[in-house]
């Protein structure tokens, strides 16, 4: 009895030992493929895998303006082989909803992989060209409607800024994705909205809406010639679609340190970045507590606009 009590023991004891990763890794990502935040997470996965040995696998589970997957995250166990790829929903969705299936500590960040700035749009025949000129009509009669991807969605909050910070006047129409919002600007239905830069980029190209702004503290590598808020002069107005990877919490943090240098590593890859940049996605990666400070930052400003705006769930 004493002996199968020391090979067990010693069977713990090894396993325990066994480097991390001994075995394939999954990315959850709680949005549809195909978007920026999917494409984040599959240049991510290409990179970080042939940096640690091991494959990793990206699992689209969407819904639930993303509680879907990341209730899915945050119930497995912190053993290094499941990770969500978070979004500023993951952040916000406590503020604006009125139940939710896991706590906000449930998940614990990693590191940033990368964001793709928004753009602000309008139609191509609107006689606005600049950020100003567009805040300043607002504000003249009725306001402008303005297209989001639902409540609490990137351009949810890009017009609570707006309102909030800029006094513009804005009439918030919630369409269910968007590529509903984009459509609805393109036929004239609403006013304006912004989308992910790898969205807006093809219409700007073809012609067909025109970016008032990039929405983003620098100017997009594939679209250099928009000017930012921040050039307008509307520096408060700092808002991306990212894409980073959160952790179930008690994840050890020698793992998430070596998954963090991993994932930095493939975002500096030349040939991952260029591919990244020329679609309108800016790789960033970075460390665990650059992300973690992105993150408390990102927290901050979500409250205020939520509380400014009264942001609900529907």
């Amino acid at each position: 009895m004493a002996a199968g009590l020391l090979i067990g023991l010693a069977s713990i004891s090894a396993t325990a030992q066994t480097p991390w990763p001994n075995k394939p890794i999954k990315f959850v990502v709680p949005f549809a493929a195909g978007g920026a935040n999917d494409l984040l997470a599959r240049a991510a996965a290409e990179g970080a895998s042939k940096e640690l040995g091991q494959p990793i696998i990206v699992e689209n589970k969407p819904g639930g303006g993303t509680t879907i997957g990341a209730d899915s995250v945050a119930r497995s166990a912190p053993d290094g082989y499941t990770f969500l790829i978070s979004a500023a929903g993951v952040i916000s969705n406590s503020m604006i909803k009125k139940t939710m299936p896991y706590k906000d500590e449930a998940l614990v960040p990693v590191v940033m992989i990368g964001l793709a700035p928004s753009v602000i749009l309008v139609n191509a025949s609107s006689p606005y060209n600049t950020l100003k000129e567009f805040i300043e009509a607002s504000k003249k009669g009725n306001g402008f409607n303005w297209a989001t991807a639902g409540t609490g969605s990137t351009p949810h909050f890009v017009a609570g800024v707006l309102q909030t910070n800029y006094g513009a006047k804005l009439d918030i129409i919630p369409y269910k994705s968007g590529s509903e919002s984009v459509t609805a600007v393109l036929s004239k239905q609403v006013d304006a909205t912004s989308e992910a830069s790898i969205v807006a980029i093809p219409h700007l190209k073809s012609g067909r809406l025109k970016a008032l702004a990039d929405t983003w503290t620098s100017r997009i590598s594939a679209y250099p010639d928009l000017s930012t808020a921040k050039e307008q002069g509307y520096p408060e107005l700092r808002i991306a679609h990212w894409a980073g990877l959160h952790a179930p919490k008690g994840t050890p943090d020698a793992i998430m340190d070596k998954l963090a240098a991993a994932v930095d590593k493939a975002m500096k890859n030349p040939a991952i970045s260029e591919r990244l940049t020329s679609v309108g996605i800016e790789p960033i990666g970075g460390t665990r507590a650059g992300f973690n400070k992105f993150v408390a930052e990102e927290r901050a400003q979500q409250a205020v606009i939520v509380k400014a705006t009264h942001m609900q769930e529907d």
